[in-house]
């Protein structure tokens, strides 16, 4: 298979992913139909201003932004954890919050735009077409992904603890992400080498992991004693 179809596919894929984490948030919460199609819509838009301005980006810029980008993957995580454990304990004290909470993993976050945008680049790039058909191609893939999803998870009759629980695993997700990853990287470099006790600061990312974990587990014990 030719390696441009390739990236062409990998790159819609990954952006149908970030469509469908929208649409857990949109399904799982009590939003109403029109409020889902507003969403929707809103990332179709925000696909065509980028499809537009893909032209003026620079990888340079890009890879300045990068190196910040487990420090955002860091701060979603936590603020995914707090949320979800919030979510479900008012849900089981008879509160809906999911109309504010599923904000966190449904609107967009400096991860995805960054995503959408590097996107529109590799589509304009491999495609060579103008970057108003890109932004339509995004957008009408990331348009349609939310769609299907979100009512797709309205039909399985869930309730917003549904929601609480996948915000917790996407937020332990990204926060594994954003702690193995460059850990690994560092450990290739090193050949495996060990690690000098100077490097102390690879251990406050765990300590705080440990104490988020915890915090769950003790959250959920209380929740349950009620």
């Amino acid at each position: 298979m030719d390696s441009t179809i390739l990236v062409v596919i990998g790159v819609l894929m990954g952006i149908l992913i970030f469509g469908v984490k929208t649409g857990v948030g949109c399904g799982f919460s009590n939003l109403k139909r029109k409020e889902i199609l507003a969403i929707a819509g809103s990332y179709f838009i925000l696909s065509l201003i980028l499809g537009i301005f893909v032209d003026y980006f620079s990888m340079d810029n890009f890879q300045r932004i990068s190196s910040m980008g487990m420090n955002f993957h860091v701060l979603l995580s936590l603020v995914l954890i707090a949320a979800g454990i919030y979510t479900q304990k008012k849900w089981n004290s008879g509160c809906d919050v999911s109309r504010k909470t599923f904000l966190v993993i449904s609107m967009p976050c400096p991860v995805c735009l960054a995503a959408l945008a590097v996107s529109c680049m590799l589509l304009a790039s491999s495609l060579e077409i103008g970057g108003l058909k890109i932004g339509l191609l995004v957008g009408t893939v990331f348009f349609v992904s939310v769609l299907a999803s979100s009512f797709l998870f309205k039909k399985m009759g869930k309730t917003p603890e549904t929601l609480g629980s996948a915000m917790l695993l996407l937020g332990i997700y990204y926060l594994l992400g954003a702690l193995l990853i460059p850990a690994y990287m560092k450990t290739k470099q090193l050949n495996l080498a060990p690690l000098e006790g100077g490097s102390g600061g690879g251990a406050l990312p765990l300590l705080i992991f440990g104490i988020v974990i915890l915090g769950g587990f003790f959250l959920e014990r209380v929740r349950y004693n009620q």
